[in-house]
Parts: structure tokens; sequence; C-alpha cells
């Protein structure tokens, strides 16, 4: 415990694997996270997959419901499963909250301009999207 008397919020990286959260995270992108951080509607999380708890998930808590969370994807033409497939995900299960998405430079890139651009947009706060409940309305 902390001095204040609340828990201490841990801080680590983590890698994105798949398209499901296309646009906002890439394949190989990697996510600084706030383990046992508030979740809040929009907020990028990661959780144990509720079928399958060995498998860590990234997706968007969009609201919440009797029993959890209701987790969506942000690409709408990718078919991994959310919780239109699982359901709710219990808050024990949902383990930190995204805070910055660091993009991996591309090899191939040796030009200047090029380290340049990417420098520009490696680092983005990963920030609640309030559209998620709009999207969850459209399912």
């Amino acid at each position: 415990m902390a001095e204040s008397g609340r828990a201490r919020v841990r801080i680590g990286i983590t890698e994105v694997s798949g398209p499901s959260m296309v646009p906002t995270l890439l394949h190989g992108d990697r996510m600084v996270v706030r383990y046992g951080a508030l979740v809040r509607p929009g907020d990028v999380v990661v959780f144990r997959h509720p079928l399958q708890q060995d498998l860590l998930v990234v997706k968007r808590a969009a609201e919440r419901r009797p029993g959890g969370w209701w987790m969506l994807g942000d690409n709408p033409f990718n078919e991994t499963g959310d919780s239109t497939d699982y359901g709710a995900v219990p808050d024990d299960l949902v383990l930190a909250t995204a805070v910055l998405r660091l993009r991996p430079r591309p090899a191939h890139q040796s030009s200047l301009r090029a380290r340049l651009s990417w420098a520009l947009s490696a680092v983005r706060p990963l920030r609640a999207d309030s559209s998620a409940s709009r999207r969850l309305r459209a399912r």
C-alpha cells in the first residue's frame, strides 16, 4: 500500500497482436499500461479472455453491464471476437488500462526525413473514446 492508503499502480509494456483494434493500434505496436487502474467507458484495456483465461486480449471497454464490462474492438471488419461472442467481462479479469501507444520504427527507414516522421508519430496517448457507446448501439 502507498502512504496515502491507496494501492500502488504498476506500469508495464505489452505488445499488440492482431488487427482487432485497427486503426487505433496496429499489429506489433506496444502499449504502456497501468495495472490496477480505474477503468472508464471508452478506455483501451487488457484483460483475460473469459473463456480462455491464459489468453490476454486488448479491446475497448464500451460500457458497464451486469456482470462486468462490455468489450469491443475498434476494427468493425475484424471478427476475432469481443463481448458479442463471450458477454460481459468480469472486473476481476480486467488487468490494465492503456496509457500510450508506442509504434516500432520500421527497419527500412533510413533517411532522416523518414526517421523524423516516425519519431513524431511513434508515441501517442490512448485516451478514452466516447464513440464506443455509439458503435455499441449499432451492433
